[in-house]
């Protein structure tokens, strides 16, 4: 389907419909009523908004809770240390097989904008980068997958991981990963900061890292993320992921932190699927939620995203269908999200702040920009929040990747 037109389509912010024409997987006309003798779809005043972005996500790890161990404890560390020996054992075939299913549910669900961090360490090597980068391969075309380089065992902490992370950016790997509070010391975790940056600026590339995530005050690594991105002028470059302490910071120091986060440009991902189930399991009532300063960062103007991070692994062994209007129904619980103007930007989301993030070109619904879209059967942005609405057609650069229908009766007598 390379030319058609999209009629009656509700776009975000207008009372009336407009129709939106297609050519050679290009957007070149939106007005209302255009003539065409092309194929045309009747969006019958539904929403028609850009393609949705999963900013941070494992791929290498989908799915592995159903022949691993349980996660006894819900815990972070015992999430990490129950992975050990399946990642031994890891092949790239798979992770291809588990990555696909996560792809397509993606794909039925609106999304054809992937980040995913893949572990880089002594423990499984390059096999898991390896296998996301042949999933890459398989799907590419049809989605869009950047690749994180990831060690989350640490670098000081797992002596050969720095060598590896080097090899891991010749192989493909897209953006340059990070988990600096999991080194043994303070100066450690700084030391990991700067190895990141020597490797991003080697090979021109993008940071993006796991940063405090704990539901500790004592995990402060995001002060010298912030200072190290100021100090290297890395603005817009750098994003960071979880960053859960910064909920449990005083007051005052967490507002230094912020401030300097905006300064630096720094990219926020929130997680709060998995990091509502892992962080404040030791307390007792009340219990703390466990997800960053959302508000708070937003008010002062910084980048925020959310990502489905984990689906049915060792962290969030159970939930989880790669679904970003899912993900946003989570956050704005957990967020407390409930006026109409925050649930605009609870829809910004995963969608305009990503596409920041990611640093993607000719996003959007806009003349000249690739046509890659959602139909969802809502009218309003609230609306499909609260339905979890049914994503009519997806498109990807004018190509029908998808297409659902839900059907419902309900019998009184």
């Amino acid at each position: 389907m390379k030319n058609f037109v999209v009629k009656n389509a509700r776009l975000r912010g207008q009372n009336k419909t407009v129709d939106i024409e297609v050519k050679d997987g290009i957007i070149t006309k939106i007005s209302k009523g255009i003539k065409t003798k092309a194929k045309t779809i009747d969006a019958q005043g539904n929403l028609v908004t850009p393609t949705f972005i999963d900013p941070h996500l494992h791929l290498d790890k989908a799915l592995i809770s159903e022949v691993v161990r349980e996660n006894k404890s819900g815990t972070l560390a015992e999430s990490i240390e129950i992975i050990w020996n399946k990642k031994k054992n890891y092949t790239i075939s798979d992770i291809v097989e588990r990555g696909s299913k996560v792809i397509k549910w993606g794909i039925l669900n609106g999304t054809t904008f992937f980040r995913s961090h893949a572990d880089v360490d002594t423990i499984g090597g390059l096999i898991p980068l390896k296998g996301i980068l042949e999933l890459k391969k398989k799907f590419e075309g049809i989605v869009d997958i950047q690749i994180v380089a990831f060690p989350q065992e640490g670098i000081l902490k797992d002596p050969g991981t720095e060598k590896l992370m080097r090899q891991a950016m010749k192989l493909g790997a897209d953006v340059v990963g990070g988990m600096p509070y999991n080194e043994y010391t303070d100066d450690d975790s700084k030391k990991h900061i700067d190895i990141c940056f020597e490797i991003a600026k080697e090979f021109d590339k993008d940071i993006d890292m796991h940063v405090d995530e704990d539901d500790s005050p004592n995990a402060r690594t995001l002060q010298y993320l912030a200072a190290k991105t100021i100090k290297e002028k890395y603005f817009g470059r750098v994003t960071a992921g979880h960053t859960c302490a910064l909920s449990a910071y005083d007051p005052y120091y967490a507002a230094k932190i912020i401030s300097m986060l905006k300064e630096a440009k720094i990219n926020m991902i929130t997680n709060p699927a998995t990091n509502l189930m892992l962080e404040g399991r030791r307390d007792l009532q009340p219990i703390r939620r466990g997800i960053t300063r959302i508000k708070e960062l937003l008010a002062a103007g910084i980048n925020v995203c959310y990502g489905q991070d984990c689906l049915k692994d060792t962290f969030y062994p159970t939930w989880g269908q790669e679904d970003m209007l899912e993900v946003g129904l989570i956050t704005a619980h957990a967020a407390q999200f409930t006026q109409p103007k925050e649930i605009e930007v609870l829809f910004d989301m995963p969608t305009v702040n990503s596409a920041k993030l990611l640093r993607l070109k000719n996003y959007g619904i806009k003349v000249g920009n690739p046509a890659s879209f959602n139909i969802i059967e809502a009218q309003t942005v609230q609306e499909a929040f609260r339905k979890r609405a049914t994503r009519l057609f997806v498109f990807k650069n004018g190509k029908l990747l998808a297409q659902n229908k839900v059907e419902s009766k309900l019998y009184l007598s």
